[in-house]
């Protein structure tokens, strides 16, 4: 078994957990209700990570730290880049993540999008919404990005629900797929009223 280390830290939307390893980061939690919660989770998930000392991190996670807290501080911060361990992941959602990991900060895609874009048979959104849905890393692979088709929200599995995925988008100033830039960018995305 690969050892894991990991940091719990503040962010504008509360605590975040990146848990890694030596090939990269492995798990990210967006935050819980509480400290407690965020690590009841973690012990869930990672069973043995051990927490890292502050003064001590690897400065490529302190950097990817920065970065996150930068990006949920409404900051145009680029994570593409940021080295993530995927092992044991399945072929099919290795495919989602990659394109999802593509979506620049600020703009969306649908579901079906993402399948398109996999090469994946007409109708297998809801197959990209799983695999979206047991994301290892989010923020990092940002899932929040994957809306559903005619302006639909889809699901989101963090604490907080699809509040938690339009408060991230609102602070990207994302807008919809194929939407131009308006007069109204700075509004952030909203819940659609149910009729």
């Amino acid at each position: 078994m690969t050892a894991h280390a990991h940091i719990l830290f503040d962010t504008a939307i509360g605590a975040c957990v990146l848990v890694w390893g030596p090939d990269g980061i492995v798990g990210a939690q967006l935050p819980e209700s509480g400290p407690e919660q965020a690590r009841a989770r973690l012990a869930r998930r990672f069973p043995g990570a051990t927490a890292a000392d502050e003064d001590a991190l690897p400065p490529v996670i302190a950097q990817v730290r920065a970065r996150i807290r930068a990006l949920m501080a409404g900051e145009a911060v680029d994570i593409a880049d940021i080295p993530l361990d995927l092992t044991g992941i399945d072929p099919f959602a290795l495919q989602v993540y990659a394109v999802t990991r593509a979506i620049p900060r600020g703009q969306t895609l649908t579901y079906g999008t993402v399948a398109a874009r996999i090469g994946a048979p007409k109708g297998a959104a809801r197959a990209v919404g799983q695999a979206l849905g047991h994301n290892p890393i989010p923020i990092l692979i940002p899932c929040h990005r994957v809306l559903a088709s005619g302006g639909g929200t889809g699901g989101f599995s963090a604490q907080g629900g699809i509040d938690t995925k339009f408060r991230i988008l609102a602070i990207e100033q994302a807008r919809p797929e194929n939407e131009p830039p308006s007069l109204f960018d700075t509004l952030p995305l909203a819940i659609k009223p149910k009729r």
